[in-house]
């Protein structure tokens, strides 16, 4: 149950990895008032940061971490065993990505484990922010080869594009430890902060992080089988979706369809969960068939754009490239899953994206970006909407239409204006939309 803490005095933390997550903790942890230490492996990234340049597209990081570096309440440093002897608490902030067999590779967490551990304090407390599976808790101890320092989970939930809001207004926090002290102690870096904060043991903080990011997966795949459903049966998905929303069992969040989830998180964490439930001998047939769901959701959007126009040879406008709006961030981005599906039927891509100025990812799959919305619909046969860009309301679609070879929409979003666009001679196809051009 959510307890009350008392507050850590200004605490000496320390930051391994300066990534997402890592910064976002180390800028949040300084705001609060503690003496917050970030390091990072990449000299580069170390030095830009000291000069307040923050390589990370989300609103009010650069504002945090200026603040911070002015009040000297944040520093950055290249290594990270000097910044964890002076530490009272020291927060891995490392990647966790999936291994081949889709479980949770330990390499970065262990390596930073094996780094700091020699030069902690007697009675510091590690604290995993990395999400990492039941266990993971009980293998830093290990890896750490220290006795006299605890280790405790503290799960971060962090959406991209809202993440300095989530970390000083969050939903809940979340700490874990097998020796109840530790975890309040942990728990005392957030005192007075507006949140329940829930204190429990090491393996149900870790798996509180996963089963929250499988619960919402499953959500967004739900509310797309019921966009497909409504195009079979001849319903009007939003009219759906409002009379579920009103439910408070139900709620109105993570109820609209979309092209497939997607990002750093949700992917990753699902095939986690689904090898680390093998792995303990539970087969979690639920969580399977939400990945299949999101899998297909792809090739249901490629399938809406062959039905428009024949793909191969065929020119597509691409609006989107980042996993959701708000963000740079390309990782596993249901954009670039469409955009490979296209390029495999013959299909030539240009793309747009206005945080994306370029992308080795998309560049892998040949597919072209650039730097304008209208130059990615030159010539283009088929428009299609895969992020959710509020700038791509606002774009001049007369302009568009002249630039087109051939005016066909398919919005993965939901978000244009229908009757505008069928006004200048658009077909549009959205998700679960009532009517034959909605389908």
């Amino acid at each position: 149950m959510p307890v009350n803490v008392e507050r850590s005095l200004p605490a000496d933390v320390a930051v391994v990895g300066a990534g997402y997550v890592g910064l976002t903790t180390a800028a949040c942890l300084a705001e609060l008032g503690h003496r917050v230490t970030c390091t990072d492996v990449d000299g580069a990234r170390i030095a830009g940061l000291r000069r307040g340049e923050v390589p990370i597209h989300e609103p009010g990081l650069a504002g945090l971490v200026k603040s911070g570096l002015d009040a000297d309440r944040l520093s950055f440093v290249l290594g990270s065993a000097e910044a964890a002897a002076r530490a009272d608490f020291v927060y891995l902030c490392v990647p966790t990505p999936a291994d081949p067999q889709g479980g949770t590779d330990f390499s970065y967490l262990e390596a930073a484990a094996s780094e700091i551990g020699p030069s902690l304090r007697p009675g510091s407390v590690v604290v995993n922010k990395s999400t990492a599976p039941p266990g993971t808790t009980a293998r830093l101890q290990r890896a750490l080869g220290r006795v006299d320092v605890a280790v405790a989970s503290n799960p971060e939930f962090l959406r991209q594009g809202s993440a300095v809001r989530d970390f000083l207004n969050p939903a809940r926090v979340v700490v874990g430890a097998d020796d109840p002290p530790v975890a309040e102690r942990v728990a005392g870096l957030f005192a007075g902060l507006d949140a329940p904060v829930l204190i429990t043991d090491s393996a149900s903080a870790e798996t509180t992080k996963y089963a929250a990011n499988a619960f919402l997966a499953m959500k967004l795949s739900f509310t797309n089988s019921v966009a497909a459903l409504c195009e079979a049966v001849g319903a009007d998905v939003n009219d759906v979706l409002a009379g579920m929303g009103y439910d408070p069992r139900i709620g109105r969040d993570y109820l609209s369809p979309g092209p497939g989830w997607g990002g750093s998180c949700l992917p990753k964490d699902t095939r986690a969960l689904i090898a680390a439930a093998a792995e303990a001998g539970y087969d979690y047939t639920l969580l399977r068939s939400v990945v299949a769901a999101n899998d297909s959701q792809f090739d249901r959007i490629v399938d809406k754009v062959a039905g428009r126009v024949p793909l191969d040879g065929a020119r597509i406008a691409l609006f989107g490239l980042a996993f959701k709006a708000g963000t740079g961030d390309t990782r596993d981005s249901p954009a670039l899953e469409i955009a490979q599906r296209l390029r495999a039927a013959g299909a030539a891509v240009r793309a747009f994206d206005p945080a994306v100025a370029a992308s080795p990812a998309a560049q892998a799959i040949g597919v072209a970006v650039v730097d304008d919305a209208y130059a990615a619909c030159d010539g283009a046969s088929a428009l299609v909407v895969a992020t959710e860009w509020e700038e791509f309301r606002r774009l001049d679609f007369d302009r568009i239409a002249q630039a087109m070879a051939q005016r066909h929409v398919v919005d993965a979003r939901n978000m244009l204006d229908r009757a505008v666009l069928e006004r200048l001679g658009f077909t549009y196809t959205g998700l679960g939309v009532r009517g034959r051009a909605g389908r």
